[in-house]
């Protein structure tokens, strides 16, 4: 039904895109006789002069300017309404239709172009995931590195990422701590840890002490003592690797036969465990789940002539604690008793970090120099993110080469070509070079430029090794689909969501607004924190969930830890939400720093809009701003950006007595008379003012001071709201606007470039497709990836 539906619009657009007359006879007088009295080269309102639209040339070279004319016009913005003269309903929508249709014949007409990306370096977000991802050791640049600059909204766009003399000094430093951090020229000693027999569990101090005999702690199997099979274990976290335990005992059987014991392990995640017939043999009861590692019979019975066991431990998964215990003795036998003087524990056995061990995995048969070459053929296949010539290992196992030839360590001579590759451009820079000899052709991306902007738009590093593997074989274009899919729901999509939605959102300015600690002493760090992260589970469950676009206004859930939770008066004095008692599934009220999904019950909160991140950044240190929150509305959500303000505009008056005089609302109507700020002040003020409920830290309120909180508003259309559930239903009502908006921002921060004129084609197709699925926010992120503009590139004139 829906393609038929859509097959009926294409043919009814078709007949109107055929309806191009020139733009000097149809909609040229229109501008002059309603639009340009304001919108000229000398008055020049809003920043927007329309002289140049004179042709229908003009209006598709001019493009910016006529997407602005058609959003104002669509929108009722334009004219005003105070205006002396206004066009009727059907010459607004008839310019409008023309307009359309010299656009879409333009763009019907004209060759795709997917543009060109600038090649990017890496930002600090990225360098950090990548460094992390590539040599498995942590580092965190953002404390050295120069900050990234910002275009379009976003730190990885090409353009603005430049490479400064200070930051390749910082690269350099940098490259040599990572490499020395992730492999060991010189390996640490084998760590030797000796337990104290006293030291057990549950035998309290006084107990344990009790049972010690000449520095030797005594067990039994006559069901007497307070622990009979008596535990020892380690009291620290074990480490992946082998160990070697070591323990020095005696024991008495009251028989000929001698004492025999069990070292076993135990752990509440222990896999493989004994079984429990095994277990049974064991004197005492012993915690389960368990495994035995090794028998033996103690032979020695005196202190004097105690014994030394050892035995290797392996990596077993989930292990926790070592202990050892008495088999038991069979029935009619006499009781045993174990004398235990220490354990002993070495390990790991290997000192070599994991990141050392996987860095420098190789056949450890093959002769040095081909260990070298393949040790870096799998290095720089992953730092550069492509298939490597021989030409280009050679050049780097040379490095290695003379460095060992030089006296030095194998180890120390990776280290240095290690370095070397970390500060080229194949790493430092995502390059999408473009074939020899170049030209204007439109190509599509290599596999592995395919495969990298994929990764770096999902996850802010670099591709694995399942997107490299596809990429060798070329069959990565054919399943991007799946392979999009699966990257969103591996854990290293949270970065999408850190990187993106905080910088669409503007969230990242949490970290540097500064409200007034005498107004606002509620504001600790701790909220601050949790302000950022109810954002960033809100958009990763939205997504995560492939819910629709919508729902980041209209959603009725959040998620919520204490200190946040009372901000918002949601929960009582005991954590429980106020007015119910079952804040989640199981009845647990909202304790503590953990965050729990809650469900909102009414209209004070829901949605971007109201969440207590964005109305603080859009605040000023002392009192709301209705202006801030406005335009940021208009910016990030609505996609219709008002123009920078005109020079010299007055600051609000902010005194006391300014305060006490008249309320917020009151004053800013005083201070937006100057008419060259009322058309745009018309278009963000009331947005602003329907969010006057929240103070400048989101807090709900009704009072300004002493004045009653008027949330009303009415926008240039006539459309008119009041408080936020009103407002998200405003907003709600351009849906279209807000999926166009959402779209265009995340095909910027996935091809790393600002949109132009030629991307409009890409967007409407996105647009269409996304529509037909609900506007589902998975679907929007897998319609990027397939679009023309991510997978293709305009080669160098």
């Amino acid at each position: 039904m829906f393609r038929i539906f859509l097959l009926l619009i294409q043919a009814a657009t078709a007949s109107i895109v055929e309806d191009v007359s020139d733009f000097s006879g149809t909609g040229r007088p229109f501008l002059q006789k309603y639009c340009m009295g304001c919108h000229n080269d000398r008055e020049k309102n809003a920043e927007l002069s329309l002289e140049s639209l004179v042709d229908s040339a003009a209006v598709v070279k001019q493009r910016r300017v006529t997407d602005k004319v058609l959003r104002v016009l669509s929108a009722g913005e334009m004219p005003p309404q105070d205006a002396p003269v206004r066009p009727t309903v059907e010459e607004s929508d008839r310019l409008q239709t023309h307009l359309k249709a010299i656009l879409d014949h333009a763009d019907r007409n004209a060759s795709p172009d997917p543009g060109r990306v600038t090649m990017r370096r890496l930002n600090r977000f990225e360098y950090r995931n990548t460094i992390r991802d590539l040599m498995g050791v942590s580092f965190d640049p953002s404390a050295d590195f120069p900050a990234d600059d910002i275009g379009h909204g976003f730190d990885n766009i090409g353009d603005v990422l430049t490479l400064s003399p200070v930051l390749m000094e910082r690269y350099l430093a940098a490259a040599e701590t990572i490499v020395e951090q992730a492999i060991k020229s010189v390996l640490p000693p084998v760590v030797k840890r000796h337990l104290s027999s006293t030291y057990t569990e549950p035998a309290s101090g006084d107990v344990a002490s009790k049972l010690m005999e000449n520095g030797f702690r005594r067990m039994t199997t006559d069901g007497t003592e307070p622990i009979s099979v008596g535990p020892l274990h380690t009291p620290y976290k074990w480490e992946d690797g082998d160990y070697t335990f070591r323990t020095r005992v005696y024991g008495r059987s009251g028989s000929d036969q001698p004492v025999k014991i069990a070292i076993l392990l135990q752990g509440a995640q222990l896999v493989d465990p004994s079984s429990d017939a095994e277990l049974a043999t064991l004197a005492g009861n012993v915690l389960k789940p368990a495994r035995i590692l090794q028998t033996f019979e103690v032979r020695a019975t005196e202190r004097d002539k105690a014994e030394t066991i050892e035995l290797p431990v392996p990596s077993i998964a989930g292990r926790d604690r070592i202990m050892i215990a008495i088999v038991r003795p069979e029935d009619g036998q006499p009781a045993a008793a174990l004398w235990v003087e220490y354990f002993a524990l070495d390990g790991p056995l290997d000192t070599r970090p994991l990141s050392h061990r996987n860095l420098l995995a190789c056949d450890s048969g093959k002769p040095q120099a081909d260990q070298t070459r393949e040790v870096l053929q799998r290095f720089l296949r992953r730092a550069w993110r492509r298939s490597v010539t021989p030409a280009e290992l050679e050049r780097l196992a040379m490095l290695t080469d003379r460095t060992v030839a030089a006296g030095e360590s194998w180890e120390s001579g990776i280290q240095l070509a290690m370095q070397a590759v970390l500060c080229s451009p194949g790493f430092l820079f995502r390059v999408e070079q473009d074939p020899a000899p170049t030209s204007s052709e439109i190509r599509p991306l290599t596999e592995h430029q395919l495969a990298s902007r994929l990764s770096y738009f999902l996850w802010s590093s670099m591709p694995d090794d399942a997107l490299l593997d596809l990429a060798d074989t070329g069959q990565l274009s054919s399943q991007l689909t799946g392979q999009v899919r699966r990257m969103l729901a591996d854990p290293r999509s949270a970065a999408f969501v850190q990187s993106f939605a905080l910088q669409w959102l503007q969230l990242q300015r949490l970290e540097i607004v500064a409200p007034d600690a005498a107004l606002f002493p509620m504001f600790t760090p701790e909220l601050r924190a949790a302000m950022k992260r109810e954002t960033e589970l809100f958009v990763d469950a939205v997504l995560r969930e492939n819910r629709s676009l919508s729902d980041l206004i209209a959603a009725d859930f959040t998620f919520l830890n204490e200190p946040l939770a009372r901000h918002y008066g949601i929960i009582d004095s005991l954590g429980n939400r106020e007015g119910q008692s079952d804040p989640k599934p199981g009845g647990q009220p909202i304790r503590g720093s953990e965050f729990i999904r809650v469900s909102l019950q009414d209209s004070e909160r829901g949605g971007l809009l109201t969440q207590a991140g964005v109305l603080t950044v859009t605040s000023n240190p002392t009192r709301t701003s209705p202006v801030k929150r406005g335009r940021w509305l208009l910016e990030q959500i609505l996609g219709s950006p008002p123009p920078a303000p005109p020079a010299n505009v007055p600051e609000l008056p902010a005194s006391p007595a300014d305060a006490a005089a008249a309320s917020l609302r009151q004053r800013m109507e005083i201070h937006r008379t100057n008419p060259a700020c009322a058309s745009c002040h018309a278009k963000m003020d009331p947005l602003g003012f329907a969010l006057e409920n929240y103070d400048a830290v989101g807090r709900w309120r009704t009072q300004d001071g002493s004045f009653p909180i008027d949330a009303a508003g009415e926008l240039p259309d006539g459309t008119k709201f009041s408080g936020p559930a009103e407002l998200r239903l405003a907003v709600l009502s351009r849906r279209k606007e807000l999926v166009r908006c959402v779209s265009e921002k995340l095909l910027t921060y996935a091809i790393g470039r600002g949109l132009e004129y030629y991307d409009r084609p890409v967007i409407e197709k996105i647009l269409v497709n996304t529509a037909a699925n609900e506007d589902r926010f998975g679907v929007l992120i897998e319609q990027i990836v397939l679009s023309d503009a991510f997978r293709f590139r305009r080669n160098a004139e």
